[in-house]
Protein backbone atom coordinates (compact mmCIF):
# COMPACT_ATOMS: atom_id res chain seq x y z
CA UNK A 1 0.00 0.00 0.00
CA UNK A 2 1.57 3.30 -0.85
CA UNK A 3 1.13 6.74 0.75
CA UNK A 4 -0.31 9.97 -1.26
CA UNK A 5 -0.06 12.97 -1.00
CA UNK A 6 -0.37 16.32 -3.13
CA UNK A 7 3.50 18.34 -3.28
CA UNK A 8 2.18 21.65 -3.79
CA UNK A 9 4.08 25.06 -3.96
CA UNK A 10 1.98 27.92 -4.83
CA UNK A 11 0.65 27.04 -7.96
CA UNK A 12 2.93 24.43 -8.60
CA UNK A 13 0.64 20.95 -8.14
CA UNK A 14 1.97 17.31 -8.14
CA UNK A 15 0.82 14.16 -6.50
CA UNK A 16 3.61 12.40 -5.38
CA UNK A 17 3.25 8.22 -3.94
CA UNK A 18 5.35 6.54 -1.62
CA UNK A 19 5.97 3.10 -0.87
CA UNK A 20 4.72 2.84 2.64
CA UNK A 21 6.97 0.23 3.98
CA UNK A 22 10.08 2.12 2.36
CA UNK A 23 8.98 5.28 4.04
CA UNK A 24 8.57 3.12 7.42
CA UNK A 25 12.33 1.53 7.01
CA UNK A 26 13.61 5.17 6.09
CA UNK A 27 11.97 6.94 9.48
CA UNK A 28 13.33 4.11 11.37
CA UNK A 29 17.09 4.46 9.67
CA UNK A 30 16.84 8.19 10.14
CA UNK A 31 16.07 8.50 13.70
CA UNK A 32 18.78 5.40 14.85
CA UNK A 33 21.16 7.97 12.75
CA UNK A 34 20.07 10.74 15.01
CA UNK A 35 20.11 9.46 18.06
CA UNK A 36 23.50 7.65 17.67
CA UNK A 37 25.26 11.14 16.36
CA UNK A 38 23.40 12.39 19.49
CA UNK A 39 24.45 9.96 21.91
CA UNK A 40 28.49 10.20 21.33
CA UNK A 41 28.77 13.19 19.97
CA UNK A 42 25.61 15.41 21.01
CA UNK A 43 25.57 18.84 22.83
CA UNK A 44 22.91 21.15 23.95
CA UNK A 45 23.87 23.33 21.07
CA UNK A 46 23.54 20.71 18.89
CA UNK A 47 20.36 19.44 20.18
CA UNK A 48 18.83 23.26 19.67
CA UNK A 49 20.33 22.90 16.01
CA UNK A 50 18.33 20.10 15.31
CA UNK A 51 14.85 21.52 16.84
CA UNK A 52 16.15 24.63 14.83
CA UNK A 53 15.90 22.74 11.72
CA UNK A 54 12.79 20.99 12.31
CA UNK A 55 10.83 23.82 13.07
CA UNK A 56 12.14 25.90 10.23
CA UNK A 57 10.99 22.85 7.70
CA UNK A 58 7.68 22.24 9.54
CA UNK A 59 7.23 26.53 8.98
CA UNK A 60 8.90 26.34 5.44
CA UNK A 61 5.95 23.95 4.72
CA UNK A 62 3.44 25.77 5.90
CA UNK A 63 4.76 28.72 4.29
CA UNK A 64 4.79 26.69 0.92
CA UNK A 65 1.09 25.50 1.55
CA UNK A 66 -0.09 29.21 2.22
CA UNK A 67 2.28 32.22 2.34
CA UNK A 68 -0.21 34.46 3.94
CA UNK A 69 0.40 32.32 7.49
CA UNK A 70 4.05 33.98 7.36
CA UNK A 71 2.26 36.68 8.84
CA UNK A 72 1.48 34.78 11.72
CA UNK A 73 4.66 33.22 12.53
CA UNK A 74 6.25 36.69 11.85
CA UNK A 75 3.99 37.89 14.70
CA UNK A 76 4.10 35.18 17.26
CA UNK A 77 8.34 34.57 16.11
CA UNK A 78 8.94 38.78 17.02
CA UNK A 79 7.25 38.29 20.16
CA UNK A 80 8.42 35.26 21.84
CA UNK A 81 11.56 33.54 19.97
CA UNK A 82 14.34 34.31 21.57
CA UNK A 83 16.56 32.88 18.73
CA UNK A 84 19.65 35.94 17.67
CA UNK A 85 22.43 35.27 15.66
CA UNK A 86 25.51 36.53 13.80
CA UNK A 87 24.77 40.42 13.54
CA UNK A 88 21.59 40.35 15.56
CA UNK A 89 19.80 38.75 13.13
CA UNK A 90 16.13 37.70 14.84
CA UNK A 91 13.30 35.22 14.24
CA UNK A 92 11.62 38.44 12.21
CA UNK A 93 14.03 39.18 9.62
CA UNK A 94 14.54 35.97 8.74
CA UNK A 95 10.61 35.16 8.57
CA UNK A 96 10.45 38.53 6.81
CA UNK A 97 13.28 37.53 4.11
CA UNK A 98 12.03 33.63 3.89
CA UNK A 99 8.24 35.35 2.96
CA UNK A 100 9.79 37.19 0.25
CA UNK A 101 11.86 34.50 -1.12
CA UNK A 102 9.27 32.35 -1.26
CA UNK A 103 7.12 34.95 -2.85
CA UNK A 104 9.58 36.18 -5.46
CA UNK A 105 10.23 32.38 -6.29
CA UNK A 106 6.60 31.63 -6.75
CA UNK A 107 6.43 34.87 -9.59
CA UNK A 108 9.73 34.28 -11.08
CA UNK A 109 10.08 30.30 -10.85
CA UNK A 110 6.38 28.77 -10.31
CA UNK A 111 4.14 31.38 -11.90
CA UNK A 112 6.74 32.92 -14.46
CA UNK A 113 4.93 36.19 -14.47
CA UNK A 114 5.89 39.63 -12.51
CA UNK A 115 2.57 41.08 -11.36
CA UNK A 116 2.96 43.77 -9.10
CA UNK A 117 -0.35 46.05 -7.91
CA UNK A 118 -0.50 49.63 -9.17
CA UNK A 119 -0.67 52.20 -6.28
CA UNK A 120 0.84 55.40 -5.80
CA UNK A 121 1.67 54.94 -2.30
CA UNK A 122 3.81 52.09 -3.44
CA UNK A 123 6.50 54.43 -5.79
CA UNK A 124 8.23 56.18 -3.11
CA UNK A 125 8.93 53.10 -1.18
CA UNK A 126 10.69 51.20 -4.63
CA UNK A 127 12.45 54.48 -4.70
CA UNK A 128 13.56 54.01 -1.13
CA UNK A 129 14.36 50.95 -1.46
CA UNK A 130 16.81 51.69 -4.75
CA UNK A 131 18.24 54.82 -2.67
CA UNK A 132 19.04 52.65 0.55
CA UNK A 133 20.98 50.28 -2.55
CA UNK A 134 23.23 52.88 -3.76
CA UNK A 135 23.49 53.82 0.12
CA UNK A 136 24.79 50.77 0.99
CA UNK A 137 27.37 50.58 -2.14
CA UNK A 138 28.59 54.24 -0.71
CA UNK A 139 28.86 53.20 2.36
CA UNK A 140 31.61 50.75 1.25
CA UNK A 141 33.95 54.15 0.59
CA UNK A 142 36.41 55.43 3.17
CA UNK A 143 34.78 59.00 3.46
CA UNK A 144 37.49 60.09 6.13
CA UNK A 145 41.10 59.20 5.87
CA UNK A 146 41.20 59.00 9.71
CA UNK A 147 38.25 57.72 10.41
CA UNK A 148 37.38 53.75 10.92
CA UNK A 149 34.64 52.23 8.74
CA UNK A 150 31.58 50.48 10.21
CA UNK A 151 31.80 46.91 10.07
CA UNK A 152 30.85 45.10 6.91
CA UNK A 153 28.14 43.29 9.07
CA UNK A 154 26.77 46.41 10.60
CA UNK A 155 26.07 48.04 7.22
CA UNK A 156 24.33 44.66 5.77
CA UNK A 157 22.56 44.59 9.33
CA UNK A 158 21.37 48.80 8.81
CA UNK A 159 20.36 47.80 4.81
CA UNK A 160 18.63 44.98 5.76
CA UNK A 161 16.12 46.39 8.27
CA UNK A 162 16.08 49.70 5.82
CA UNK A 163 15.41 47.51 2.67
CA UNK A 164 12.72 44.40 4.17
CA UNK A 165 10.69 46.51 6.37
CA UNK A 166 10.11 48.40 3.02
CA UNK A 167 9.87 44.99 0.97
CA UNK A 168 7.04 44.04 3.53
CA UNK A 169 5.16 47.06 2.74
CA UNK A 170 5.45 46.04 -0.99
CA UNK A 171 4.82 41.94 -0.09
CA UNK A 172 1.72 42.80 1.85
CA UNK A 173 0.13 45.31 -0.71
CA UNK A 174 0.35 42.07 -3.26
CA UNK A 175 -0.10 39.34 -0.76
CA UNK A 176 -3.91 40.36 1.20
CA UNK A 177 -6.36 40.30 -1.21
CA UNK A 178 -8.75 39.79 0.87
CA UNK A 179 -10.07 41.87 3.61
CA UNK A 180 -10.32 38.61 6.16
CA UNK A 181 -6.84 38.27 5.90
CA UNK A 182 -6.22 41.46 7.50
CA UNK A 183 -8.84 41.37 10.42
CA UNK A 184 -6.63 37.93 11.22
CA UNK A 185 -3.50 40.01 10.79
CA UNK A 186 -4.76 42.84 13.19
CA UNK A 187 -6.81 40.60 15.29
CA UNK A 188 -3.51 38.41 16.17
CA UNK A 189 -1.54 41.42 17.21
CA UNK A 190 -3.82 42.96 19.64
CA UNK A 191 -4.61 39.35 21.10
CA UNK A 192 -1.17 38.74 22.10
CA UNK A 193 -0.19 42.36 22.80
CA UNK A 194 -3.27 42.60 25.07
CA UNK A 195 -2.15 39.49 26.79
CA UNK A 196 1.41 41.23 27.51
CA UNK A 197 -0.57 44.84 28.85
CA UNK A 198 -3.01 43.05 31.07
CA UNK A 199 -0.06 40.44 32.64
CA UNK A 200 1.84 44.17 32.64
CA UNK A 201 -1.04 45.98 34.30
CA UNK A 202 -1.01 43.77 37.45
CA UNK A 203 2.80 43.60 37.89
CA UNK A 204 3.15 39.60 36.63
CA UNK A 205 6.49 39.07 35.99
CA UNK A 206 6.22 35.90 33.85
CA UNK A 207 5.18 38.31 30.45
CA UNK A 208 8.67 40.13 30.88
CA UNK A 209 9.67 36.42 30.46
CA UNK A 210 7.80 34.80 27.70
CA UNK A 211 7.72 38.28 25.94
CA UNK A 212 11.00 39.40 24.06
CA UNK A 213 11.86 43.10 24.81
CA UNK A 214 12.63 43.82 21.46
CA UNK A 215 8.51 43.92 21.22
CA UNK A 216 7.76 45.63 24.20
CA UNK A 217 10.27 47.92 24.59
CA UNK A 218 9.76 49.71 21.10
CA UNK A 219 7.49 52.64 20.80
CA UNK A 220 5.75 51.07 17.59
CA UNK A 221 4.11 48.27 19.95
CA UNK A 222 2.64 50.64 22.29
CA UNK A 223 1.34 53.04 19.74
CA UNK A 224 -0.10 50.70 17.30
CA UNK A 225 -1.66 48.85 20.10
CA UNK A 226 -3.66 52.48 21.32
CA UNK A 227 -4.77 53.14 17.53
CA UNK A 228 -5.69 49.95 16.61
CA UNK A 229 -7.86 49.43 19.46
CA UNK A 230 -9.34 52.96 19.71
CA UNK A 231 -9.82 53.26 16.45
CA UNK A 232 -12.02 50.23 16.21
CA UNK A 233 -14.10 51.24 19.20
CA UNK A 234 -15.05 54.71 17.65
CA UNK A 235 -14.97 54.34 13.93
CA UNK A 236 -15.99 50.47 13.57
CA UNK A 237 -20.23 50.48 13.47
CA UNK A 238 -20.46 46.81 13.07
CA UNK A 239 -18.79 45.84 16.61
CA UNK A 240 -20.86 44.47 18.83
CA UNK A 241 -21.51 45.86 22.28
CA UNK A 242 -19.37 43.34 24.04
CA UNK A 243 -15.76 43.58 21.52
CA UNK A 244 -16.04 47.17 22.12
CA UNK A 245 -15.97 47.44 25.27
CA UNK A 246 -13.16 44.74 25.66
CA UNK A 247 -11.04 46.83 23.09
CA UNK A 248 -11.68 49.58 24.97
CA UNK A 249 -10.80 47.81 28.38
CA UNK A 250 -7.45 47.21 26.35
CA UNK A 251 -7.15 50.84 25.26
CA UNK A 252 -7.41 51.66 28.73
CA UNK A 253 -5.09 49.57 30.14
CA UNK A 254 -2.17 50.01 27.19
CA UNK A 255 -2.33 53.40 27.66
CA UNK A 256 -2.62 52.99 31.84
CA UNK A 257 1.12 51.08 31.21
CA UNK A 258 2.31 53.36 28.64
CA UNK A 259 1.61 56.78 30.73
CA UNK A 260 1.44 56.01 34.26
CA UNK A 261 3.46 52.81 35.15
CA UNK A 262 6.21 53.74 32.45
CA UNK A 263 6.19 57.74 33.02
CA UNK A 264 9.80 58.61 32.26
CA UNK A 265 9.57 56.50 29.54
CA UNK A 266 8.38 58.87 26.65
CA UNK A 267 8.54 57.62 23.68
CA UNK A 268 5.71 54.74 25.19
CA UNK A 269 3.02 57.14 25.42
CA UNK A 270 4.06 60.40 23.84
CA UNK A 271 3.26 58.89 19.89
CA UNK A 272 -0.14 57.13 21.46
CA UNK A 273 -1.00 60.09 23.28
CA UNK A 274 -0.95 62.17 19.65
CA UNK A 275 -2.24 58.88 18.19
CA UNK A 276 -5.58 58.62 20.32
CA UNK A 277 -5.81 62.47 20.19
CA UNK A 278 -5.93 62.41 16.24
CA UNK A 279 -8.14 59.60 16.59
CA UNK A 280 -10.74 61.55 18.88
CA UNK A 281 -10.63 64.43 16.89
CA UNK A 282 -11.44 62.40 13.82
CA UNK A 283 -14.08 61.09 15.20
CA UNK A 284 -15.52 64.34 17.05
CA UNK A 285 -14.92 67.20 13.95
CA UNK A 286 -16.76 69.89 16.10
CA UNK A 287 -14.52 69.62 19.05
CA UNK A 288 -11.90 70.59 16.99
CA UNK A 289 -12.42 74.76 17.14
CA UNK A 290 -12.93 74.06 21.09
CA UNK A 291 -10.30 71.51 21.59
CA UNK A 292 -7.62 73.47 19.44
CA UNK A 293 -7.03 76.06 21.62
CA UNK A 294 -7.09 73.99 24.41
CA UNK A 295 -4.96 71.09 23.02
CA UNK A 296 -2.33 73.76 22.04
CA UNK A 297 -1.87 75.26 25.73
CA UNK A 298 -1.89 71.85 27.00
CA UNK A 299 1.00 70.53 24.69
CA UNK A 300 2.78 73.49 25.42
CA UNK A 301 2.51 72.76 29.00
CA UNK A 302 3.53 68.91 28.55
CA UNK A 303 6.51 69.51 25.41
CA UNK A 304 7.77 72.45 28.18
CA UNK A 305 7.51 69.74 30.94
CA UNK A 306 9.49 67.23 28.85
CA UNK A 307 11.95 69.06 27.94
CA UNK A 308 12.35 70.65 31.78
CA UNK A 309 12.71 67.06 33.20
CA UNK A 310 15.30 65.89 30.76
CA UNK A 311 17.23 69.64 30.06
CA UNK A 312 20.55 67.77 29.76
CA UNK A 313 19.33 65.28 27.45
CA UNK A 314 17.37 67.33 24.80
CA UNK A 315 20.35 69.94 24.56
CA UNK A 316 22.81 67.37 24.37
CA UNK A 317 20.49 65.41 21.40
CA UNK A 318 20.24 69.26 19.48
CA UNK A 319 23.99 69.01 19.63
CA UNK A 320 24.32 65.38 18.43
CA UNK A 321 21.87 66.13 15.42
CA UNK A 322 24.14 69.06 14.38
CA UNK A 323 27.42 67.07 14.58
CA UNK A 324 25.74 64.52 12.58
CA UNK A 325 24.40 66.88 10.02
CA UNK A 326 27.63 68.17 9.68
CA UNK A 327 29.60 64.87 9.35
CA UNK A 328 26.50 64.25 6.55
CA UNK A 329 27.82 67.25 3.93
CA UNK A 330 30.32 65.28 3.00
CA UNK A 331 28.30 62.59 0.99
CA UNK A 332 24.62 64.77 1.33
CA UNK A 333 22.87 63.31 -1.60
CA UNK A 334 22.56 59.67 -0.68
CA UNK A 335 24.62 59.53 2.35
CA UNK A 336 27.28 58.12 4.30
CA UNK A 337 25.88 54.51 4.16
CA UNK A 338 24.65 52.47 6.88
CA UNK A 339 25.95 52.52 10.66
CA UNK A 340 29.18 54.08 9.14
CA UNK A 341 28.21 57.59 11.08
CA UNK A 342 28.75 56.26 14.07
CA UNK A 343 32.29 55.84 13.53
CA UNK A 344 33.10 58.84 11.70
CA UNK A 345 31.81 60.61 14.91
CA UNK A 346 34.69 59.83 17.18
CA UNK A 347 36.20 62.51 14.80
CA UNK A 348 33.98 65.36 15.65
CA UNK A 349 33.76 68.08 18.65
CA UNK A 350 30.90 66.90 20.68
CA UNK A 351 30.87 69.33 23.97
CA UNK A 352 34.74 69.01 24.23
CA UNK A 353 34.58 65.25 23.78
CA UNK A 354 35.32 62.82 20.58
CA UNK A 355 33.39 59.85 21.10
CA UNK A 356 31.26 57.23 19.05
CA UNK A 357 27.43 58.05 19.35
CA UNK A 358 23.69 58.20 17.78
CA UNK A 359 21.81 60.76 16.88
CA UNK A 360 18.07 59.58 18.73
CA UNK A 361 16.51 61.10 15.81
CA UNK A 362 15.00 58.70 12.77
CA UNK A 363 15.22 61.88 10.42
CA UNK A 364 18.75 62.95 11.03
CA UNK A 365 19.62 58.85 10.80
CA UNK A 366 18.12 58.59 7.52
CA UNK A 367 20.02 61.57 6.19
CA UNK A 368 23.15 60.59 7.66
CA UNK A 369 23.13 56.95 5.98
CA UNK A 370 20.91 57.99 3.15
CA UNK A 371 20.83 61.21 2.33
CA UNK A 372 18.54 63.81 1.18
CA UNK A 373 17.33 61.46 -1.48
CA UNK A 374 16.35 58.92 1.26
CA UNK A 375 14.92 61.90 3.45
CA UNK A 376 12.49 63.07 0.87
CA UNK A 377 11.92 59.19 -0.07
CA UNK A 378 10.86 58.61 3.58
CA UNK A 379 9.14 61.57 3.45
CA UNK A 380 7.23 61.12 0.35
CA UNK A 381 5.89 57.78 1.64
CA UNK A 382 4.32 59.35 5.12
CA UNK A 383 2.93 61.98 2.79
CA UNK A 384 1.00 59.37 -0.11
CA UNK A 385 0.11 57.19 3.40
CA UNK A 386 -1.68 59.97 4.92
CA UNK A 387 -3.34 60.85 1.70
CA UNK A 388 -4.31 57.32 0.72
CA UNK A 389 -5.50 57.09 4.32
CA UNK A 390 -7.81 60.19 3.39
CA UNK A 391 -9.04 59.55 0.24
CA UNK A 392 -10.51 56.59 1.40
CA UNK A 393 -11.80 57.40 4.61
CA UNK A 394 -15.43 57.94 4.02
CA UNK A 395 -15.01 55.35 1.39
CA UNK A 396 -15.89 52.11 2.45
CA UNK A 397 -18.50 50.14 3.93
CA UNK A 398 -17.34 47.51 5.95
CA UNK A 399 -16.79 48.71 9.42
CA UNK A 400 -13.75 47.41 10.04
CA UNK A 401 -12.24 48.33 6.87
CA UNK A 402 -13.74 51.71 7.74
CA UNK A 403 -11.97 51.93 11.09
CA UNK A 404 -8.73 50.55 9.58
CA UNK A 405 -8.38 53.56 7.36
CA UNK A 406 -8.84 55.96 10.77
CA UNK A 407 -6.15 53.58 12.40
CA UNK A 408 -3.84 53.93 9.97
CA UNK A 409 -4.29 58.34 10.09
CA UNK A 410 -3.94 58.42 13.84
CA UNK A 411 -0.82 55.78 13.47
CA UNK A 412 0.77 57.60 10.65
CA UNK A 413 0.22 60.61 13.41
CA UNK A 414 2.05 58.94 15.97
CA UNK A 415 4.85 57.38 13.65
CA UNK A 416 5.96 61.17 12.65
CA UNK A 417 6.33 61.93 16.31
CA UNK A 418 8.23 58.77 17.44
CA UNK A 419 10.22 58.73 14.42
CA UNK A 420 11.26 62.18 15.99
CA UNK A 421 11.78 61.20 19.26
CA UNK A 422 14.29 57.70 18.11
CA UNK A 423 14.66 55.67 15.74
CA UNK A 424 11.86 53.36 16.14
CA UNK A 425 10.50 53.00 12.36
CA UNK A 426 13.56 52.07 10.65
CA UNK A 427 16.09 51.26 13.96
CA UNK A 428 19.63 52.51 13.31
CA UNK A 429 22.48 49.68 14.10
CA UNK A 430 23.74 50.77 17.32
CA UNK A 431 20.91 52.18 19.17
CA UNK A 432 17.63 50.22 18.22
CA UNK A 433 19.26 47.87 15.97
CA UNK A 434 17.73 44.25 15.09
CA UNK A 435 16.25 43.61 17.93
CA UNK A 436 14.25 46.44 17.06
CA UNK A 437 12.92 44.99 14.16
CA UNK A 438 10.62 42.78 15.79
CA UNK A 439 8.08 45.99 16.59
CA UNK A 440 9.32 47.98 13.82
CA UNK A 441 8.23 45.85 11.76
CA UNK A 442 4.27 46.79 12.43
CA UNK A 443 4.00 50.51 10.80
CA UNK A 444 4.91 48.46 7.37
CA UNK A 445 2.86 45.88 8.01
CA UNK A 446 -0.53 48.27 8.75
CA UNK A 447 0.69 50.62 5.47
CA UNK A 448 1.12 47.40 3.66
CA UNK A 449 -2.70 46.48 4.64
CA UNK A 450 -3.77 50.29 3.91
CA UNK A 451 -2.39 49.75 0.35
CA UNK A 452 -4.48 46.25 -0.03
CA UNK A 453 -7.55 48.06 1.31
CA UNK A 454 -7.17 50.07 -1.46
CA UNK A 455 -7.14 47.75 -4.30
CA UNK A 456 -10.32 45.72 -2.71
CA UNK A 457 -12.05 48.88 -2.77
CA UNK A 458 -11.09 49.58 -6.61
CA UNK A 459 -11.69 45.83 -7.71
CA UNK A 460 -15.16 46.48 -5.50
CA UNK A 461 -16.07 49.44 -7.57
CA UNK A 462 -14.59 48.67 -11.27
CA UNK A 463 -17.29 45.16 -10.51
Amino acid sequence: MNINFDLRFFSFHRRVSLDKRAVRYMIIVATMMVTLVLAYWGTELMFLGIFAVLVGLTGLLILMRELRLGYFILLFGGMFVPFSGPGGFNASILTVILICALWLADMFIVKREFNFISSRAIRPVIYLMAVSIVAFGLGQVAWFAFGQQAPFDAQLGGFAIYFFSLATMIMTANLIKDIKWLKYIVWTFIGLGAVYVLGNAVNLDLVDAIYQEGIYANSMFWMWMVAITLGQVLFNDELSWRNRILLFIIFVFTFFVAFVQQNDWKSGWVPAAVAAMVLVALRYPKLILLGIPLALIYGGIVAQELISTDQYSWDTRIDAWLVVLDISRTSPLFGLGFANYYWYASLFNLRGYYLQFNSHSQYVDIIAQTGIAGLLSFLWILFEIGLLAWFLKDKLKDGFSRAYIYCMIGGLAGVVVAAFLVDWVLPFAYNIGLEGFRASILPWIFFGGLVSIQQIYLKEKTS
